[in-house]
Order: structure tokens, then C-alpha cells, then sequence
């Protein structure tokens, strides 16, 4: 297998690795960087479990190609505390109640994360339009909404 050379930005840490150029961005972070926090569920985009930002946005990493993330900056569910502390969003997920298992917990927090940088004080149905790309099989997404809600309003 062909492999390519990508150097990138993960969690404000610049990275160099050798990849497999069919290696998903999911493969690399879990299997090559031990960043296991993102999750792999479907492989096909549609759970939302592998959720990470992709230069500031939300990406399904199963869908991206290692080597599309070169030259890019990436932040996964480990990248959210700073200094062992839990950020706003962490601890409100943790207060309300807002996982179960924890295996949709890191695609629920990269999408809480985008959301609230970019609408600090959404509505609930603002709220559950921007986490439609994620799937929780365990919360019934009421204590989900009301972390979000408890993390936007501090």
C-alpha cells in the first residue's frame, strides 16, 4: 500500500506520522496516535461517534482520508480539557446526566463544542438540530439537550 507523509495539528500539538494513504483520519488518531476517545461506529458517517473538528468544523473522521487532514488542524475529544480539568462542556455533560456508556459521548461533545462557539445561547430546537448527526442508544438525548442547555447558559 502506497503511503504518504502528512504532518497536521492535533489538539494544538503539530504531529508528523507515515500513514497508509487509505487509511480514514479515525484509523490514524485511534491506531497510529492511541487517541482513542473518538469512536468508531458505523464507518459510514451516519452515528456521529467519530466526531472530531476538522479546522474548526465538524467532521465524521470514518469519512475523511489521513492524508486529507495534512496541513490541517484537528481537535478530538481529548483535546477539550486543559490541564486535567474538564472543560464547561465536559462537566455538564457529566452533572446532567448526559451519557450512559460513554461510546456517543465524544461525537456529543465535539458537536456541543462547535454549536456553542458559534451560537453561545441556542434554543432547544437549535440544539437538537446541530447534534441530528449524532446517535445515542442509551439517554433518549433529554438529558443530552439539558447538558447543552446547563453548558450554554454556565
Amino acid at each position: 500500500m502506497p503511503t504518504k507523509h502528512i504532518k497536521f495539528t492535533v489538539n494544538g500539538v503539530e504531529q508528523e506520522q507515515l500513514v497508509d494513504s487509505t487509511w480514514t483520519l479515525l484509523e490514524t488518531l485511534r491506531d497510529k496516535m492511541g487517541l482513542t476517545g473518538t469512536k468508531e461506529g458505523c464507518s459510514n458517517g451516519n452515528c456521529g461517534a467519530c466526531t472530531v473538528m476538522l479546522d474548526g468544523k465538524t467532521a465524521c473522521s470514518c469519512l475523511v482520508l489521513a492524508p486529507e487532514a495534512d496541513g490541517r488542524v484537528v481537535t478530538t475529544v481529548e483535546g477539550l480539557e486543559t490541564g486535567g480539568k474538564l472543560s464547561a462542556i465536559q462537566d455538564a455533560f457529566v452533572k446532567e446526566g448526559g451519557l450512559q456508556c460513554g461510546f456517543c459521548t465524544p461525537g456529543f461533545l465535539i458537536s456541543t463544542t462547535f454549536l456553542l462557539k458559534n451560537n453561545p445561547h441556542p434554543s432547544e430546537d437549535e440544539i437538537r438540530l446541530n447534534l441530528a448527526g449524532n446517535l445515542c442508544r442509551c439517554t433518549g438525548y433529554d438529558k443530552i439537550v439539558k447538558a447543552v442547555e446547563r453548558a450554554a447558559n454556565g
